[in-house]
């Protein structure tokens, strides 16, 4: 059921030839209440009081206006022709992706789908993402849903204290002659000890709060086509706006191939960058960087036929002081285990954006990092989990 105050009509749109809903009152969702926008919605006045759900549909694309930015509890994007802000709008549970891109002016990081306190996303795909800017507010942790038109690029945040706001945006494109934004990040103006940075891609983020971040990469990131690159020289870099050039923040987890992978940074304040991206250190020119040992790649099918039901690594018997983590192909962490003795049969056990970790991980390619403290090695794989 819905509530009203004050006025909220609809306006004929003479440049899109589409009616709107014009607010200029009050409009209120009771519990359990619903409404549909399948016309712009062109918000003066609060529009926050809400408890039921908003929805986005329609093949035509929609857009969100207003001096007033509006706040939903619970909201639906379901429009193949995408949804564009021109007025930042909040979310305080849940924002379902069906399908379609939520879009904003990339040369303006003032708008954007804003996630609030506790909130979060389900449904998020390659067809149904942010292409513009979005945002999380009062987070330690979080994983933007963030893509260019054709893939989810995701960045995941880990903030050492409560981040106030977070506002990220991906680029499928080269820094130094970027089409979105005003801005250049000249990928040959770097410091000594950085070999190449990444010509394909980039990331902005915001926030005045300390963190680690998370990036991922995979074929289309090209990294194989970069000279002498090996996987163990990929580093997280910055556009430091100090030194006006790219500098090197670190690396604290990496994992993957040159085809696919992802990287985890050290501490940095991303207002201190510009712009984030993966680069890599430059390698000997007289010898060729040594790979990294690997304990093998891992097949592990828990359907209680008695044959690869839980994850036995070769080797780990030589080390009783030991660790494992798994992430997914984004680089989230899906299970840890200290002094590890076979317990992994694809469950998680982090609960940090896995939503249901009781009906377990979804079939697909996983990557471990096993530490073996008594011998001082580090190795890394892949683990194909089957369903």
């Amino acid at each position: 059921m819905l509530k009203y105050f004050g006025i909220a009509f609809f306006l004929p749109l003479a440049i899109s030839a589409q009616n709107a809903l014009f607010n200029q009152g009050n409009i209120q969702i009771h519990q359990d209440g619903q409404i549909g926008f399948h016309a712009d919605l062109i918000n003066n006045e609060a529009f926050e009081n809400d408890f039921g759900l908003v929805g986005f549909y329609g093949n035509q694309p929609l857009t969100v206006q207003g001096t007033v930015s509006p706040t939903f509890l619970d909201v639906e994007f379901f429009l193949p022709g995408g949804l564009f802000l021109q007025n930042t709008l909040n979310v305080k549970n849940n924002a379902n992706f069906v399908q379609g891109d939520i879009e904003s002016d990339l040369n303006d990081d003032s708008m954007y789908l804003n996630f609030v306190q506790d909130a979060f996303f389900t449904g998020e795909t390659d067809d149904a993402k942010v292409t513009g800017y979005a945002a999380a507010a009062n987070r330690t942790n979080f994983s933007f849903p963030v893509g260019d038109s054709e893939q989810l690029r995701p960045l995941i945040m880990d903030a050492t204290n409560v981040a106030d706001l977070a506002i990220c945006g991906y680029f499928f494109e080269n820094p130094s002659m970027p089409l979105s934004i005003l801005a250049a990040f000249d990928i040959e103006q770097k410091v000594r000890n950085i070999g190449t940075v990444s010509d394909r891609e980039f990331w902005i983020l915001r926030s005045d709060a300390e963190m680690q971040v998370t990036l991922s990469w995979n074929e289309r990131s090209n990294l194989a086509t970069i000279p002498n690159a090996r996987d163990e020289s990929i580093i997280v870099v910055g556009w430091s706006k100090s030194a006006n050039q790219w500098t090197i923040i670190g690396n604290s987890v990496r994992t993957g191939t040159l085809q696919r992978g992802f990287v985890t940074s050290l501490p940095f304040v991303p207002n201190d960058y510009e712009a984030i991206t993966i680069g890599t250190i430059p390698l000997p020119t007289d010898t060729f960087a040594v790979e990294n040992p690997t304990l093998g790649n891992y097949f592990l099918s828990p359907n209680g036929d008695g044959t690869n039901d839980f994850l036995v690594i070769d080797g780990m018997e030589e080390s009783p002081n030991n660790s494992l983590m798994i992430f997914n192909k984004f680089g989230q962490k899906v299970f840890e285990q200290i002094n590890y003795t076979n317990e992994f049969i694809g469950m998680s056990n982090t609960g940090s954006f896995v939503l249901k970790p009781e009906i377990g991980l979804p079939e697909g390619i996983y990557y471990y990092l096993v530490t073996l403290d008594d011998l001082q090695l580090n190795y890394q794989g892949f683990i194909f989990l089957d369903r």
